[in-house]
């Protein structure tokens, strides 16, 4: 698939040389402190990227692991994965690499990826669970639009012990805030 571009990201498709940009982000505790997993080891690293690789050639593709990188810059600096569940339905998840934290990247690459699931896709509705003291990946959903649908308890076992998840959702009617500027 061609690459999505943001105002200031570009999503593209994992390649086999992206392991190390993608091991300095998924291998981070800063980073999975947020996530539903620990931090990865290499060879789980690899496990992923592989997967993402694989996801590729799936026909028709309902998996969208995508690097995120700067425009001006092919460096891995984040990933961001929609997955499809059905009914033109879609759960997002996404990661910026804690050194790039704070400059917009996380919203930018969100929105991009949601203009392509709510256009091209032609999805109703995306999702996006979150642990509840993660306030700035709240704070992006909640900036492009999505409405919290409810708390769910005991979501998902990471670092050692259970989290629980806010759910938020967007609908294809709902993307105003994702017209660009």
């Amino acid at each position: 698939m061609d690459p999505l571009t943001g105002d200031g990201v570009r999503l593209r498709d994992f390649r086999s040389a992206d392991l190390d940009d993608l091991l300095a982000i998924t291998g981070d505790d800063r980073v999975t402190n947020w996530m539903a997993f620990d931090s990865h080891t290499r060879e789980k690293a690899q496990q992923l990227l592989d997967g993402c690789i694989a996801d590729i050639a799936v026909e028709p593709r309902t998996v969208f692991g995508l690097a995120i990188t700067r425009i001006d810059d092919d460096q891995v600096i984040g990933f961001i994965r929609l997955a499809g569940t059905g009914g033109k339905a879609a759960k997002l998840g996404y990661m910026i690499a804690a050194d790039h934290w704070g400059n917009g990247y996380a919203t930018d690459a969100t929105r991009t990826m949601l203009r392509f699931a709510f256009g091209p896709l032609a999805l109703h509705r995306v999702t996006a669970a979150i642990g509840p003291e993660n306030s700035a990946s709240i704070a992006v959903v909640k900036r492009l639009g999505f409405t919290y649908e409810g708390h769910l308890r005991d979501h998902v076992f990471t670092n050692g012990g259970w989290r629980d998840s806010v759910l938020y959702s967007l609908l294809s009617t709902e993307t105003a805030s994702l017209t660009p500027r």
